[in-house]
């Protein structure tokens, strides 16, 4: 049980990772848009985020207010991935800038919160 603990966890944060590289990538490349790999990475996020959350194995201890803290950023890059595809499904024009950053700024929060907490 503790080996697929183990797994549920590294898929999380390669959920984070995908987001962050796509993120980087997009970035490195200087074109300021969202692309349908970060709304993936949320998504594995998201469900991997809710598989940890469940007491599992018996005799573990959650830290509750990391998981609220991580469903909260969550939640917000949600948001913000969905502005920010909906703008350009509309526009067709770049992400604003503010908006972008956040992205990165989001994913990279909440991996270290995950690594580091």
């Amino acid at each position: 049980m503790e080996v697929l603990r183990s797994v549920v966890v590294l898929l999380h944060i390669v959920g984070f990772a995908v987001i962050f590289g796509a993120w980087a990538a997009e970035a490195a490349a200087r074109r300021f848009r969202t692309t349908r790999l970060m709304d993936y990475g949320v998504l594995v996020s998201l469900l991997t985020g809710l598989a940890l959350a469940a007491p599992w194995p018996a005799g573990i201890e959650l830290n509750y207010p990391k998981i609220g803290i991580k469903l909260v950023i969550l939640v917000v890059l949600g948001g913000v991935l969905g502005m920010s595809n909906a703008r350009q499904r509309k526009t067709g024009q770049d992400v604003a800038r503010p908006l972008f950053y956040s992205v990165g700024a989001l994913a990279f929060t909440a991996a270290a919160i995950a690594v580091l907490w």
